[in-house]
């Protein structure tokens, strides 16, 4: 008997530390009361969410720490469990605004800045605003801190760097919900997804993640086009291929899309990498000098990898860049037709757009190209 239970939605990241500060405000207002949980508004969608209370204390300099752990829900997320610190202090006379939000260790630091400002962004900002104001007594103003011990560890398993974040994690999101989108149980309804587009359409757009969602609508791909992948771009192009669907053009950032060259269709951390490996073995079968390659294999991020290679064609007048990418994309087009052709027993045109940290387009396979103009045109 299958698991008719549908995956349980969680919460996302700024919803914890909301909570935590919060929590610690409370122990503020009033030390001697217990705080075993919060109830918070969480503004997107506008709904309460009530939150355990790990440990919430006064500290020795008259500020309050509390702690809450992480709960995604039936999410394949490596933040689960993770524990959310904020302390909260009584701010200062001068303080321009009644709640000062900051970022300490493992909250990520946003490069591009002169002043790396905390990975803390609007959603997160406006949640922790919009709850603490209320519970301030009259003319009184609080900093926060959040703090994520496990961050900066944590950020090491993630792409974060590649756009720009780097020393830990961002309080990221629009909404207070973290949707099981890389659940089990989700899959299912991607592959509806699917299907009911290719009713209507016979080539379509596979977009790994809201930046590949966003980045073909400004390259004129028609909305109605766009198959949002997740992690699951192997079993979604099984079920294209089976619901007669007969064109998949591949877009994403090249640090996810590169793992499907090395044969890898389920794409999240957990399940397999290699792709610093996957980018060196076809530089290296290339020509690039060894110790060109063993940079790479070296790098932090395939980003990183990519801009020491765009280092070597400005200074050598080279065209790695050009030559590597090409035969990446064209591998990753040829190793997906093949796995479509060893799993539904179907030929199924693939091709591929790959675009780095800024969404710039790094290079398109031939394939992807012809693609890409067939959807322009219809």
């Amino acid at each position: 008997m299958t698991n008719s239970t549908p995956p349980r939605a969680g919460y996302t990241l700024p919803v914890f530390a909301c909570a935590s500060a919060i929590a610690a405000l409370q122990k503020l207002l009033n030390p001697q009361a217990p705080v075993s949980s919060v109830t918070l508004n969480l503004v997107q969608p506008e709904q309460p969410a009530t939150v355990t209370v790990e440990q919430a204390a006064l500290l020795p300099d008259g500020a309050a720490l509390a702690i809450t752990r992480s709960d995604p829900g039936d999410n394949l997320d490596l933040t689960r469990h993770t524990p959310i610190w904020a302390v909260v202090r009584w701010g200062a006379e001068t303080q321009p605004e009644r709640v000062l939000i900051e970022g300490g260790e493992g909250i990520g630091r946003q490069l591009g800045d002169d002043q790396q400002p905390a990975a803390i962004y609007a959603y997160a900002q406006t949640l922790l605003q919009q709850n603490l104001e209320p519970l301030l007594p009259p003319n009184k103003a609080i900093s926060v801190t959040v703090i994520l011990p496990e961050g900066r560890s944590l950020a090491l398993r993630t792409s974060n760097a590649a756009f720009g974040v780097v020393d830990g994690l961002s309080l990221l999101g629009t909404s207070g919900i973290a949707q099981p989108l890389s659940a089990p149980g989700q899959l299912e309804a991607f592959r509806q997804a699917v299907r009911e587009q290719a009713q209507q359409f016979d080539t379509l757009v596979f977009c790994v993640g809201e930046n590949g969602l966003d980045r073909a609508l400004t390259l004129g791909i028609p909305a109605e086009r766009r198959i949002k992948t997740g992690n699951w771009i192997g079993p979604l192009l099984i079920e294209a291929a089976l619901s007669d669907v007969q064109g998949i053009l591949l877009l994403g950032y090249h640090g996810k899309l590169i793992k499907l060259a090395g044969g890898i269709f389920h794409t999240h951390h957990t399940v397999a990498d290699g792709r610093q490996e996957i980018l060196s073995a076809i530089a290296a079968a290339h020509g690039l000098p060894a110790a060109e390659v063993r940079q790479l294999l070296q790098a932090p991020t395939v980003e990183s990898g990519l801009a020491h290679l765009r280092q070597l064609d400005q200074q050598q007048r080279q065209n790695w860049v050009e030559q590597i990418y090409q035969s990446l994309v064209e591998r990753l087009d040829t190793r997906a037709i093949a796995y479509i052709q060893a799993n539904a027993e179907r030929t199924v045109i693939v091709g591929s757009a790959v675009f780095d940290r800024q969404r710039e387009i790094i290079t398109t396979s031939s394939r992807g190209a012809t693609l890409w103009q067939t959807l322009l045109i219809s």
